[in-house]
């Protein structure tokens, strides 16, 4: 027996071409989770794709109605109960995405019945302060943690060190650059690793790993950067969990006080 779509895209907003931010309502109510957790999507592989390398336009017999399903990050706040948000990165030869970015608002999909995953703050102790490291759409469980309160009722400081190629791929950079604004106990800190290409950009630039040898980034976070005051996340490309890993560990970072969530 094949599973049947049980949500509804309820609102599509293209960053660029290839991101893509992604409003599921689901039939039901929507599952608690906590914040950091991730769920799934799917679609039939029969269902509308854009055109793209590595796969026939045609599903092998017998395999139409089969659902394509990938796990995703939710970024909406845990509190939230209607509707659930999730930031997405096209493939062009994946066997998802493609078809993920030819839905039109009002399509409808597979959402997955509960959140997985031990990606959260649940284990880091409330005095504790946070440096949340991602690229590209490794950025959604961080969101997720911001828009839950995680800066309430707290003296907990915390920062976003988010890398991208180009600025304009800087996903939720204005609602980052106003959270900064309004709250003295975060940092908002965009990477962008193509600045020849993106002359308009004129904040950090290089490749994400190096900054974290950066002698100014206790200073721009505003905690200093040791496992006796601060937790690191890690999440998005592995290459650059794995690059910063050991720079990570120069400064006593181990299990205790590292958590990783690799995409792809």
């Amino acid at each position: 027996m094949f599973e049947d779509y049980n949500a509804t895209l309820l609102r599509r907003i293209d960053i660029t071409p290839r991101l893509a931010i992604l409003r599921v309502k689901p039939d039901g109510p929507v599952f608690e989770f906590a914040a950091g957790q991730y769920t799934v999507l799917g679609l039939r592989r029969n269902a509308p794709r854009l055109p793209a390398g590595g796969e026939g336009d045609d599903p092998p017999l017998g395999a139409a109605d089969r659902l394509v399903k990938r796990a995703y990050s939710i970024s909406s706040g845990s509190l939230e109960r209607e509707s659930l948000e999730f930031y997405v990165s096209l493939v062009p030869s994946g066997e998802l995405t493609p078809r993920l970015f030819a839905l039109k608002e009002g399509d409808r999909l597979f959402l997955g019945p509960r959140a997985k995953g031990l990606f959260t703050l649940q284990e880091v102790p409330s005095d504790r302060h946070v440096l949340m490291v991602a690229t590209g759409t490794g950025l959604a469980p961080y969101m997720s943690m911001l828009r839950t309160r995680v800066l309430v009722a707290s003296e907990r400081r915390v920062a976003v060190l988010h890398g991208a190629r180009y600025s304009w791929d800087l996903g939720y950079r204005g609602e980052l650059e106003d959270l900064r604004r309004a709250c003295p106990r975060f940092a908002y800190l965009p990477v962008v690793s193509r600045p020849a290409d993106d002359p308009a950009w004129n904040g950090r630039a290089g490749r994400l790993p190096r900054w974290l040898d950066d002698p100014a980034l206790e200073e721009a976070c505003g905690f200093p950067l040791v496992p006796a005051c601060t937790h690191v996340f890690l999440c998005g490309n592995p290459a650059m969990i794995e690059e910063a890993e050991p720079r990570l560990a120069t400064r006593g970072y181990g299990p205790d006080s590292l958590h990783r969530e690799k995409y792809w």
